[in-house]
């Protein structure tokens, strides 16, 4: 059963967990209670094999909801609401076993640019766009955003994101490599769902190991790289998804992968 929330949707699609940022009256701003919602959501995939993550309305979202940071001044309340509540749904993000689409339908600024970019495939409506904009108020970019677009675009185009606080939208974004796919709007929730619903159907415990392997090559040194991939192998290699695909390709068939 699919849990309710205040701030956020669930729904199943098949295998897909669609999870929805719901506050299109403020553009979808992440409060606490939403990264909470959305961090409880990831717990409870109950034997969902992909995350579809998007936005209500016409935002995938704003960026963190400021009043939630003002009670105590906005450095020591930007600290507590990261410490607390933002990074552990990053963590859970980046930490999650299944493949994750995010499908931008708007703005993605701040904290949201960081949550459509902690998963393996970003597509955007040609509408949408990207903002680092935390220095139009004096803050510095969170949600891991310094890790990730330096990693995504370059040193460069990170730091003319990160300093000049401009908006990049979507086709620009597509020809930086910095997304999967910019598609028309009407387009968007069609193609995206179609693509959660492929990897859905994949072999989904080798799709968790290549998440971990992609991400823990962007630090680490060659030889660490292969160790993982040969650990990898052996967890992969053990599931019934290898020898099914095994037996598909030698019967000369497309596979049917169940997710073990």
């Amino acid at each position: 059963m699919v849990a309710e929330y205040e701030t956020i949707l669930t729904e199943r699609r098949g295998e897909v967990l669609v999870a929805t940022l719901n506050r299109p009256e403020r553009l979808n701003a992440a409060g606490l209670e939403m990264a909470d919602e959305l961090n409880d959501a990831l717990d409870r995939l109950e034997g969902a094999r992909a995350v579809l993550l998007t936005g209500a309305g016409r935002a995938f979202c704003s960026g963190a909801d400021l009043q939630a940071r003002t009670d105590r001044g906005m450095g020591q309340g930007s600290h507590a609401a990261l410490t607390r509540h933002y990074n552990p749904l990053m963590m859970k993000l980046a930490e999650l076993d299944v493949p994750i689409v995010s499908a931008v339908n708007g703005p993605a600024a701040g904290i949201g640019c960081s949550m459509a970019f902690a998963a393996d495939f970003v597509m955007a409506a040609r509408s949408a766009y990207f903002l680092q904009a935390f220095v139009n108020i004096g803050l510095v970019p969170d949600g891991g955003a310094s890790w990730m677009l330096t990693r995504l675009v370059g040193k460069a185009r990170a730091t003319e994101m990160m300093m000049l606080g401009e908006k990049i939208g979507a086709e620009k974004a597509e020809g930086w490599g910095m997304i999967h796919a910019c598609v028309d709007d009407e387009a968007l929730m069609p193609r995206a769902l179609a693509l959660a619903e492929r990897l859905a159907a994949g072999p989904t415990v080798a799709l968790g190991v290549m998440r971990r392997n992609i991400a823990a090559a962007m630090d680490g040194t060659y030889a660490e790289a292969l160790q993982r991939e040969a650990a990898g192998q052996r967890v992969a290699g053990g599931t019934s998804d290898a020898a099914e695909g095994g037996a598909a390709f030698l019967q000369k068939r497309r596979p049917a992968f169940k997710g073990a």
